[in-house]
C-alpha cells in the first residue's frame, strides 16, 4: 500500500519553453511550490528528451548538425573501446548492487551511483533546482525528478547500423540498467533536500503505447514489464516512490500492473481509453495507486486556447462520476490523485505554456477547495 496522497495538488511533467534555467524554476515553484520539480528545456539541443540521459552509456557517439537543432547520436558497439567501457558500466552497476547486499542501501555518495547521474552539461536546471529548493522559506510536500524511460529509450536510440537498441538483448540491458540507474541517483540527491514525503521519480514513457502494433511485432510484454521493474525496484531500494508517464492511448495494463506508485495519463483526449482497463485500474486504486490526471491539454494550440477553468472543471467531474461507477468513491479519487497537464509544455509557445501553467493551478485550487 502506499501511503502518500496528494489529494489533488499540481503536478507538471517537466519541460518548459524556455532558455533561462532559473526563470523557468522560479515560473515552475510559482505554479506548483507543494511538489517541485527541476525543469528540462528541450529549446537547448542538449535537453532534447532522449540525449539528455544518454551520457554515461558504453559506445555513445555525439555529432552536432547544422541541419537539425538536435543532437545527432547513435552507440557505437563496433569501436574499439566500446567493450572496455562497457566492462566500466557494469563495474559501477555491480559494486551499486554490492552496496545494497551489503547495506540494504548504495552509498549517497558512491562514485560509481554518481556516473549515472545528471551533470550541467545536459541539465542545468537540476543543479539550479537543488540550490533553488535549499534557498525556500518552507518545506515541500514532496520533490519530483523525471528521466526518459528504458522502452522509450530503447527504440529511440539506435546502433552504428540504425538499429534500435530495444532489439538487442545486451544494449537492453545496458539502457534499462542506465536509466534505472539516473532514476536511483536522482532519488538519492532529492532525498538530502528537506521535504515532507520521499521523493518521486517519473519515468517518461510514450514509447509504451506502441507495444502491440506492428512495429513492435519482435518486443515482448515480458521485455517491457521486465524494463520497467528494473526502473522502478531501482527507486523504491533507495525509498523513493515512482511514476509512469505515458501520454498517448495504449495497453494500460502495462503501466497498471508494473508496480510504480503513480501513473500519468493524458485524461483530456483518453480518459474514455483508460476506464476500459476497469478491473486493473481498480485493483491499482485499491492498492493505493495515484493518478497523476493529465486533464490540462497540451496537445494541440487550439484545445489551449478554447478551454477554460469552467470547462475543464466540468470535464473533471464528469470523468470523476464515471470512475466512482466502478465502485471508487469520490474522497478515494480526490485522496489519490495529482492534477497535471497532459504532457509537458517545451514545445508551446511561451504564452500557451504559461496557460497551460495556470490552468493545472487553478483547476488544482477549486477542486481542493471544493472538496
Amino acid at each position: 500500500m502506499i501511503d502518500f496522497k496528494p489529494h489533488c495538488l499540481p503536478l507538471l511533467v517537466g519541460s518548459l519553453p524556455m532558455l533561462n534555467h532559473l526563470e523557468a524554476t522560479k515560473l515552475m515553484l510559482k505554479y506548483t511550490p507543494e511538489i517541485p520539480l527541476w525543469v528540462q528545456l528541450p529549446l537547448y539541443k542538449e535537453e532534447g528528451m532522449l540525449y539528455q540521459f544518454l551520457p554515461g552509456m558504453p559506445g555513445l557517439v555525439v555529432k552536432d548538425s547544422e541541419l537539425s537543432k538536435d543532437k545527432l547520436f547513435y552507440i557505437d558497439t563496433a569501436s574499439e573501446s566500446f567493450e572496455d567501457e562497457t566492462l566500466a558500466f557494469y563495474e559501477s552497476y555491480m559494486s551499486i548492487i554490492d552496496g545494497d547486499l551489503n547495506s540494504n542501501i548504495s552509498d549517497p555518495n558512491s562514485s560509481d551511483i554518481s556516473r549515472f547521474g545528471l551533470t550541467d552539461l545536459t541539465a542545468r536546471g537540476f543543479s539550479i533546482f537543488i540550490d533553488a529548493i535549499r534557498s525556500l522559506d518552507y518545506t515541500p510536500v514532496a520533490l519530483k525528478g523525471q528521466v526518459t524511460g528504458p522502452i522509450t529509450m530503447g527504440i529511440g536510440v539506435k546502433d552504428q547500423d540504425g538499429r534500435l537498441l530495444f532489439y538487442d538483448d545486451r544494449m537492453r540491458d545496458i539502457v534499462t540498467k542506465h536509466v534505472a540507474m539516473n532514476a536511483r541517483w536522482q532519488a538519492i540527491e532529492l532525498s538530502k533536500l528537506k521535504a515532507q514525503s520521499q521523493p518521486i521519480i517519473f519515468f517518461d514513457e510514450p514509447g509504451v503505447v506502441g507495444f502491440g502494433s506492428s512495429a513492435y511485432i519482435s518486443i515482448t510484454r515480458e521485455q517491457i514489464t521486465d524494463s520497467l521493474k528494473e526502473g522502478i525496484d531501482a527507486v523504491h531500494q533507495v525509498g523513493g516512490l515512482t511514476g509512469i508517464h505515458i501520454c498517448a492511448n495504449g495497453d494500460w495494463t502495462l503501466a497498471l500492473e508494473s508496480g510504480t506508485d503513480i501513473i500519468n495519463f493524458d485524461a483530456y483526449s483518453y480518459f474514455d481509453r483508460l476506464i476500459l482497463y476497469s478491473d486493473s485500474l481498480k485493483h491499482f486504486m485499491e492498492n493505493g495507486g495515484i493518478l497523476a490526471w493529465g486533464v490540462v491539454p497540451t496537445g494541440n494550440p487550439e484545445d489551449i486556447m478554447r478551454e477554460s477553468l469552467d470547462s475543464l472543471w466540468d470535464m473533471w467531474r464528469a470523468q470523476v462520476n464515471q470512475l466512482s461507477l466502478l465502485g471508487i468513491s469520490r474522497e478515494q479519487i480526490i485522496s489519490q490523485t495529482f492534477i497535471t497537464p497532459s504532457c509537458g509544455t517545451g514545445s508551446l509557445s511561451f504564452e500557451l505554456a504559461l496557460k497551460v501553467l495556470e490552468l493545472t493551478k487553478a483547476l488544482s485550487d477549486r477542486i481542493r477547495n471544493s472538496s
